[in-house]
């Protein structure tokens, strides 16, 4: 039984934290780590104590983990960034809270001897020779231990103290993965057997100035050794204890989103009954308000859990090649229970929030196809533009007149034309987009358009099918793209405040155009009128681009199941990286990395001189066997990482690059992972190291072919939009819903009154009088047991199956953890 751990956080804002630079303020960023290595790195905020980031990642880690930080950093052109504090969660404290933790937390001080990772390889046993007594310490080797010296390594070497007893290893010298192979014996006094004592194993790097930096420690109860046989394994390093003082509010605060979801996978088997209720509810539907599983869902389903929800129900159904029809079928209820046209797709219901995230899965390379241009060019320029006569700020204007200062009309003008330009470069960018758009959502938009025609086909409703597109299209789709381009992953940073002002009156200027100018005047930001009429001629040309979206066939549409969200041929990823050149003469660091722009699909990763260059070399992404980190001191560069590949011999051949910030580096990292996630020859360990001089710049050892001295990652990835369908895994996160309303469905559909099952089980007869003449579609309701009975019985199955799985590994002790 697989094991499926997912980490969700939010770095919402701060508060109060304390001034660093000699202006009296800061420039704050966050640094995110889980057990010590960087996952992400927030914007920089500057000259803000109380920034706002607004900023959230998923984290996969399959391997699990044990704590999560949060570092506040101080941003400074010269020299190093200052640390402001730091707060840490462990695994339990996060978990213990089942809707997570959202709360206001002080920073605490940054304490070197609590900044400890990796683990040490011991081997150790009580030896009785005669009236002889020692305990026996093999030391065999330790990984990923913290780098303390300026050079990005450590000198470690091992202490192991038992009473007044204590022995050490010898120094090995610049390296984070050292090898001891050394045996430590301490000699001890036959009363000390019945102590109920600890071994303590401590790592340490050496200094020749100032004292040691201490590592990490193990902890070892006494009474372990007194078993046979010896105590052998990986241990984690954990820091000395001290507790961390609250600095009573002085530090500052975050306020944090956090949430653990841990999941026991079963084996695909047991999940195709559920899945088969929830396929079977959108091909062989009877009636649109016949009970299916997917309504019971719905009814079970929480508020705050209904995107998480509607996300996963999309992968599953694009997994089943049933996208389509899925979100017809919810479609089609939402329509058929709306009276009023006005209230359409309003609420945040199952069907809007499925339509949401199927656009978010399928559309984001087609919405940076459409938008990066434009938005690149508003981050550029940095124009101030302002049109609420109340926030029109006459000094923040870079104008220079010679007639004296610039007046607020002047301002106002300017801004329009702007505006109006950045406008029409949209809008022109969309209704061009027809034939970028993917054909799954042009199908799912004829289908939505035809079930909206077919509800309101009165006269005065002759918009309403159109604003029922342009809704998702435009309000819910390009609108908040435009609003916060970060989040949509158009842009590495936030806006600044100059910027981020034009991008919100650019999305209130789009939404009214996906209201179709229905809306213009009648609020109460009469001073967006300049943009009316700009607004109003694009309503006939947004009309014809959705006359010619829906223009498909509805056949182009593969219903075949799949595991990715885009075809093999489409480009997941580009954009330029540096290349190591491994050829020829060994070069200096900052020479040895060659600009290269990359292009990664499901099939390839290739690269090139430039974006439009004609020669580009490939590698097959089924031969990558590992994308990993590389360390700092391999060729004293940050944010390098390196595709591990296999060809037909069986050789391994590594490319390094150089990613330009450590956000990058994991986006990149995170998408080559996802495109190799089901290749077979993944390699259990690597070498975060170079082989330069005859060995390797991390473990020191000399062999080329030695086998890797750290665990790969290949399973760590960063949640987006291009996540890998897993069926298994999404069909665990229904089941988990379902078991949360159990009662209420049992109470609903099982307790019921007898007359109301026995109406329940009547003819159904679907007659909706084709136009074409063709015959009714009648559907006898087989006798047994209702869809109702069948869906508990499924989630009783599943929760048998979990029940079952879980105590056969507690009986083989495979869920059996040592926390040493």
């Amino acid at each position: 039984m697989a094991k499926n751990t997912s980490l969700y956080f939010r770095i919402v804002e701060g508060r109060n934290l304390p001034a660093k630079d000699v202006s009296g303020t800061s420039d704050p960023y966050c640094i995110v780590k889980v057990d010590n290595e960087v996952v992400a790195r927030t914007a920089t905020v500057w000259k803000n104590l109380s920034p706002f980031w607004g900023e959230e990642y998923t984290l996969h880690l399959p391997m699990g983990f044990h704590s999560l930080s949060f570092h506040v950093m101080d941003e400074d052109t010269i020299g190093y960034d200052d640390v402001i504090g730091k707060i840490t969660l462990s695994k339990e404290a996060i978990a213990s809270q089942a809707k997570g933790l959202d709360c206001w937390l002080n920073l605490t001080r940054v304490d070197p001897d609590e900044e400890v990772q990796g683990e040490i390889h011991l081997s150790l046993e009580l030896l009785k020779v005669t009236e002889k007594i020692s305990l026996r310490c093999q030391v065999i080797e330790a990984r990923d231990l913290a780098p303390r010296d300026i050079s990005g390594t450590s000198d470690p070497f091992t202490r192991v103290i038992f009473n007044n007893h204590s022995a050490e290893t010898s120094i090995i010298k610049k390296t984070r993965f050292p090898h001891w192979a050394e045996t430590l014996e301490l000699e001890l006094d036959p009363e000390e057997l019945s102590e109920e004592g600890t071994v303590t194993v401590e790592v340490w790097d050496w200094d020749m100035v100032g004292k040691n930096d201490f590592l990490g420690k193990v902890e070892i109860p006494f009474a372990c050794l007194h078993k046979t046989p010896p105590l052998d394994g990986w241990f984690r390093l954990l820091p000395l204890g001290n507790n961390e003082v609250d600095a009573g509010g002085k530090l500052g605060a975050l306020r944090l989103k956090v949430r653990l979801v841990e999941d026991r996978i079963l084996p695909s088997v047991y999940y195709q009954p559920l899945i088969h209720l929830l396929v079977e509810s959108v091909i062989s539907p009877t009636e649109v308000e016949d009970s299916s599983a997917l309504t019971m869902l719905e009814e079970v389903n929480t508020v705050e859990s209904r995107q998480d929800v509607a996300m996963t129900l999309v992968k599953i159904y694009l997994g089943q090649g049933l996208v389509v029809p899925f979100l017809d079928y919810l479609n089609t209820r939402e329509v058929n229970h709306t009276t009023d046209p006005n209230t359409l797709f309003r609420s945040n219901s199952l069907s809007s929030k499925a339509m949401e995230q199927f656009m978010k899965a399928v559309g984001m390379l087609y919405l940076h196809e459409v938008l990066k241009p434009v938005i690149n060019r508003i981050f550029d320029e940095k124009k101030y533009i302002e049109l609420d006569p109340c926030k029109i700020d006459l000094n923040r204007t870079r104008r220079i007149s010679f007639k004296g200062a610039v007046s607020e009309a002047e301002v106002r003008d300017s801004s329009v034309e702007m505006l109006q330009s950045y406008l029409t470069s949209i809008i022109e960018s969309i209704v061009g987009s027809v034939d970028q758009c993917p054909p799954v959502m042009r199908v799912a938009f004829k289908q939505l358009h035809k079930r909206v025609e077919e509800q309101f086909s009165e006269p005065e409703n002759e918009d309403v099918k159109y604003l029922a597109i342009s809704g998702f299209f435009f309000l819910r789709f390009f609108a908040p793209a435009i609003l916060t381009p970060k989040l949509f992953q158009l842009r590495d940073q936030h806006a600044d405040t100059r910027t981020s002002r034009t991008l919100l009156l650019l999305a209130k200027a789009l939404q009214s155009v996906g209201n179709l100018g229905l809306q213009l005047g009648h609020g109460k930001e009469q001073w967006m009128a300049p943009l009316h009429p700009i607004i109003l001629r694009s309503v006939a040309s947004v009309k014809d681009f959705l006359d010619k979206l829906i223009d498909i066939d509805h056949d182009i549409v593969s219903e075949v199941p799949q595991r990715a969200v885009f075809m093999p041929s489409v480009t997941v990823k580009e954009g330029y990286l540096h290349k190591h050149k491994a050829e020829g003469p060994q070069l200096l660091s900052r020479f040895a990395f060659k600009k290269r722009y990359f292009w990664l699909t499901s099939e390839t990763l290739s690269y090139a001189k430039t974006s439009d260059w004609q020669v580009r070399s490939s590698i097959p992404i089924r031969c990558v066997c590992a994308v990993e980190r590389v360390d700092e001191n391999a060729f004293q560069q940050q944010n390098v990482m390196q595709v591990i590949t296999q060809d037909n011999d069986g050789q391994l051949h590594t490319m390094y690059i150089q990613c330009k910030n450590v956000n990058e580096l994991n986006q990149w990292l995170s998408a080559i992972r996802k495109v190799s996630i089901y290749n077979e020859r993944m390699l259990p360990s690597f070498h975060p190291g170079a082989h330069r001089s005859g060995k390797w710049t991390c473990c020191l050892q000399a062999g080329r072919a030695v086998t890797g001295c750290s665990r790969t990652h290949s399973a760590v990835t960063l949640g987006d939009w291009s996540d890998p369908l897993d069926p298994d895994v999404e069909t665990q996160t229904i089941y988990k819903q379902l078991l949360q309303g159990r009662d209420k469905l049992r109470k609903k559909y099982v307790e019921m009154p007898d007359a109301d099952q026995t109406s329940s089980n009547k003819e159904k007869i679907n007659c909706d009088a084709p136009p074409d003449g063709a015959e009714c579609n009648v559907q006898l309701s087989k006798p047994g047991p209702s869809v109702a009975a069948r869906l508990l019985a499924v989630i009783e199955d599943l929760e048998q199956a979990h029940a079952t799985f879980q105590r056969r590994e507690i009986e083989e002790g495979t869920s059996v953890i040592l926390n040493l």
